[in-house]
């Protein structure tokens, strides 16, 4: 088995002892994002704001593996609030074009660092 490790500036670094993304033969699984500039390491404010900046980590990660958010097969999303479901269909709709991929949310206690919203991905290259 064939395993990369996939890391670009244009995303957060790790906060933890994980890598960004894992790559294993032609699939891609991206590790959790949550709203952090990749530049000052600091949180988005609000939840529109993280959940577009979440977005924003997860596709310089695929370009860093080769693909793009097309390429992502299943996202799974972990909300601190379901009230906010609405809006995240709003981001997903305007960032990805259809077939969409699988997804799944739950609402969760909390997430690292007083997130609202952390997003991983799966994705599958050409």
């Amino acid at each position: 088995m064939s395993r990369d490790i996939i890391h670009t500036d244009n995303a957060p670094a790790a906060v933890g002892t994980y890598s960004q993304a894992v790559k294993v033969d032609k699939t891609v699984y991206i590790s959790g994002q949550i709203g952090l500039d990749p530049n000052t390491m600091t949180l988005a404010d609000g939840f529109v704001a993280q959940a577009n900046q979440v977005m924003s980590n997860i596709d310089a990660i695929c370009q860093a593996a080769g693909g793009s958010l097309a390429n992502v097969v299943k996202f799974n999303v972990s909300l601190t609030d379901l009230a906010d479901f609405t809006a995240l269909n709003e981001i997903f709709a305007a960032r990805l074009t259809a077939p969409y991929p699988a997804r799944a949310a739950v609402q969760v206690a909390a997430l690292p660092k007083g997130a609202v919203v952390e997003i991983e991905a799966i994705l599958v290259l050409d």
